[in-house]
């Protein structure tokens, strides 16, 4: 993953202990290269892309972007990520109305850094580094998020096709509509797989080994493995009960084909018979 700081990020953090931190996921991806334009930093297209924010009464706050779509913005006020969020629409594509969401709040301790409780995330220092590695942990978070309440939505709609396969009862559900469903659950697969590359370390891990430790401990608080692989499991059965549902859908098509093919058989037959015994001369 490239890192981009602008220009003027990121100043020196300001003195506070408590820094609080909201994670957004606002649509299917964020265009990192027009606003690395519009920002003017000169370089490589980044996957990341760290930016300082002003405050109306002067203070700082900043602002990690993630191309697949996430935001997660530092020390800023409710007023103050509106009006940043805002700033992003044109270059959200295929925004959420109802943007998924997560909030902690940063506090340095010189011990136990990494470790979350009660929304705290605890911090040793508040540099880029560990700052963009919460960013990378929350902006995952609130992605899977998002998926999870999807796929809990697409479950739900399949749930009752395999309680009819488990009475052998006759399915009604139209093919386009499994095909539809199938559609879903590789999209979902897609981007958080393809895109996001949610069990994948940040590639800043590699210049910065020490920091592993950090990563990990984060990483097993907010759960993401864990979650990554409950949701992989729900969408593979979603995707097998769908898939076999639509198997068993053609083959009673087959089988209703071939016996409309015998019945127009036994048609013909019985009106040569009629023709050669019955029908007058």
């Amino acid at each position: 993953m490239t890192t981009v700081n602008s220009a003027a990020a990121v100043a020196a953090p300001t003195p506070r202990t408590d820094i609080t931190v909201r994670a957004y996921f606002l649509g299917q991806s964020i265009d990192l290269r027009a606003i690395a334009q519009q920002r003017q930093i000169q370089a490589p297209l980044p996957a990341l892309l760290m930016v300082s924010i002003g405050e109306p009464g002067g203070e700082e706050g900043q602002g990690v972007l993630l191309s697949y779509g996430a935001v997660v913005l530092f020390g800023l006020s409710e007023a103050a990520e509106r009006g940043f969020i805002a700033t992003l629409a044109p270059y959200i594509q295929a925004p959420f109305e109802q943007p998924e969401t997560e909030a902690a709040t940063i506090r340095l301790a010189e011990i136990s850094s990494g470790k979350v409780q009660d929304g705290l995330i605890f911090l040793s220092s508040l540099d880029d580094l560990r700052l963009q590695l919460v960013a990378d942990v929350m902006a995952k978070s609130v992605v899977l998020a998002h998926y999870e309440i999807g796929a809990a939505a697409v479950f739900d709609r399949i749930e009752p096709y395999a309680a009819e396969l488990q009475h052998q009862r006759q399915i009604r559900v139209r093919g386009d509509q499994l095909l539809k469903q199938i559609g879903q659950t590789l999209t979902i697969q897609h981007k958080i797989v393809g895109r996001v590359e949610i069990i994948d370390k940040p590639e800043l891990l590699w210049e910065y080994p020490e920091l592993d430790l950090l990563y990990q401990r984060l990483e097993d608080e907010y759960e993401i493995r864990d979650r990554h692989s409950a949701l992989e499991r729900k969408l593979d059965l979603v995707s097998r009960t769908a898939e076999t549902v639509l198997d068993l859908q053609r083959q009673q098509t087959g089988l209703r084909l071939e016996w409309y093919v015998v019945l127009l058989i036994v048609i013909e037959v019985l009106l040569s018979l009629y023709d050669l015994f019955i029908r007058p001369r």
